[in-house]
């Protein structure tokens, strides 16, 4: 199929969806956020005055959301896109899987967190199959940075692909955490193989 008839198709349904027009309605940079919102109404992950990491944040809509719905908290966000500042957050613009900007996190935070979010996906190749299994490399690295970051009755929020990943990425959330659930938002679009895993308290 020609590039061009890809990108019409792909506004055209950008159009037809409903939380792409909430999103705009509401002053979302996305329609991930909506994701992020029926998650946090069935886990209750956000709440005052607790510390969150957003990784892979660009173009910042969860974050707009975690700064909208914590009051009197610690936010950082980072991805190697920019992110436009957002209001009582902190930005940094690099790759989390280097060991140089996690331990930037731990200088900014000082002590351990209580949330993690991470909404990365791997920059895609066309093979679905590679695709999923760098998707599924980073979710395994945001899993070993929570257990030096996170706190003991901490919560993990992680996307996800049912692939070729998907087995690792649930025996290592397994061999970290003590409560584990898989769930896909009503957002998340139907054809999209994308879900999330939640995981609280530490091992």
């Amino acid at each position: 199929m020609p590039k061009n008839k890809i990108s019409k198709n792909w506004i055209n349904k950008q159009r037809r969806d409903l939380y792409v027009r909430m999103s705009k309605k509401e002053g979302y940079r996305s329609r991930a956020v909506f994701k992020l919102k029926e998650i946090d109404e069935k886990y209750k992950i956000l709440r005052n005055g607790i510390s969150l990491i957003d990784l892979g944040a660009a173009p910042g809509s969860w974050t707009q959301y975690a700064a909208k719905n914590i009051k009197n908290g610690k936010i950082l966000s980072i991805d190697t896109q920019h992110i436009e500042q957002i209001e009582n957050t902190f930005q940094i613009i690099g790759d989390f899987t280097d060991t140089s900007y996690q331990n930037k996190i731990k200088s900014y935070f000082k002590n351990k967190v209580d949330v993690i979010l991470s909404d990365m996906a791997a920059n895609t190749t066309g093979n679905k199959y590679v695709d999923s299994i760098s998707t599924g490399e980073l979710c395994i690295s945001a899993i070993e940075f929570s257990r030096e970051i996170l706190n003991s009755k901490g919560i993990f929020v992680s996307k996800i692909f049912m692939g070729a990943a998907f087995n690792d990425i649930v025996r290592e959330a397994k061999n970290t955490f003590k409560e584990i659930r898989i769930y896909k938002p009503q957002a998340s679009r139907k054809e999209s193989k994308e879900n999330f895993i939640i995981c609280k308290n530490i091992l």
